[in-house]
């Protein structure tokens, strides 16, 4: 698979991905555990079929030091043990947030209860932007077909 267009090597989208960029620097430096920073990237990218994003997302979380079990259990998530209560309620969001055209209710009341529950406002703040922006990131790779496989973690 060919990638339709390097945005990176585009003006305008240079300019857009340093932005994101900078988003994705406020949602790291936030107080939200980086674990689940990578294990909702990663769902998130599993559903979109994003080969770019799932590639960065599982090497990032490997090199970060996630099990090859957990990370293996990620698109399985509920029928899975090795999952803390609050990564459930974040992966829950994960999934709701990502699926919106798939029911009307957008993130369930019960799920948002379970976020709560495990996370304060600046958690929550960051882990809905992690939602919000994997997804942005997700459609720009499905959208010019960028292929995964060639990721170094810490780039």
């Amino acid at each position: 698979m060919e990638p339709r267009i390097d945005l990176n090597a585009n003006e305008i989208g240079a300019k857009i991905a340093k932005r994101f960029f900078s988003v994705n620097q406020v949602i790291e430096q936030s107080s939200l555990p980086k674990a689940t920073q990578e294990l909702v990237s990663l769902r998130a990218s599993q559903i979109n079929g994003c080969g770019f994003c799932v590639d960065i997302h599982s090497k990032e979380a490997t090199a970060a030091g996630e099990s090859a079990v957990r990370l293996n259990l990620v698109a399985a998530w509920r029928e899975s043990t090795v999952f803390t209560e609050a990564e459930r309620a974040a992966l829950a969001l994960a999934e709701e947030g990502t699926r919106l055209a798939d029911a009307h209710h957008g993130v369930s009341d019960e799920t948002w209860a379970q976020v709560r529950k495990h996370y304060d406002g600046d958690q929550i703040a960051a882990l809905v932007s992690l939602v919000a922006l994997i997804n942005a990131y997700n459609r720009l790779g499905v959208i010019v077909r960028t292929p995964g496989g060639s990721y170094e973690p810490g780039r």
